[in-house]
């Protein structure tokens, strides 16, 4: 059985983020795998340290693997890591790079294996962009290819911080079927073990569009993996 999937809109690892520690307790992690992939170009050691502060105060510990190039995700190492992890955690700015270095790679495959075994699986920011198919733009909110965990599903991480006309424009590209989510910041959609639905989790609100008209997080499809 897989484990949880998560996709949070961003502002990760802060006060708000109360599903971090139900994921937690879900799969009895005390240690998260990070890849810091999206941020290889802004510094990812802040995120790196902001996540070991914020689990710390929920008594887990954090790995950094540090995967942010394609020789980086061909490594032996890092792949161990991510194929043995209970808790793996996806973040970053940009979902362009983050595809560019995961796609068709070991350590993505070890990504897709520990999760159908039962570790939780949590994307933010790019990191939840990318895992959906189509992946949203965040450039110009077009859309583009994905890794496709999520096929007909897209994400505007950081909703909250887009103007009005840049997320209309989104919606308005979004293709037939597909189902759009405006996630805001310390926010989560989440599905759980065994439980056959999503729920919304964290501070803010989400808003589903389908074909031009509001929905709701059961019109979320299953994982493919």
């Amino acid at each position: 059985m897989t484990g949880p999937l998560a996709l949070v809109g961003g502002g990760e690892f802060s006060e708000g983020c109360t599903f971090d520690a139900e994921l937690l307790a879900a799969v009895g992690a005390t240690e998260v795998t990070l890849l810091a992939t999206g941020w290889a170009y802004e510094n990812p050691q802040k995120s790196v340290t902001a996540a070991r502060e914020w689990f710390a105060k929920l008594g887990a510990t954090v790995r950094e693997v540090p995967v942010y190039s394609r020789t980086d995700a061909l490594d032996a190492d890092n792949i161990s890591a991510v194929a043995n992890a209970k808790f793996l955690y996806l973040t970053g700015v940009s979902p362009m790079h983050i595809r560019s270095v995961l796609k068709d790679t070991p350590t993505y495959d070890a990504i897709l294996s520990s999760w159908r075994g039962g570790a939780a699986l949590v994307g933010s920011g790019a990191g939840a962009d990318v895992l959906c198919d189509p992946m949203v733009d965040t450039r110009g909110g077009a859309f583009t290819v994905g890794l496709g965990l999520l096929p007909g599903v897209a994400v505007i991480a950081r909703s909250d911080e887009w103007s009005p006309d840049k997320v209309r424009r989104t919606i308005d590209l979004a293709s037939a079927g597909v189902v759009l989510l405006e996630l805001p910041t310390c926010t989560a959609v989440i599905d759980d073990i065994g439980t056959g639905g999503w729920r919304v989790a964290g501070k803010g609100n989400v808003i589903v569009h389908r074909d031009g008209k509001l929905s709701d997080v059961s019109a979320l499809p299953e994982a493919v993996g």
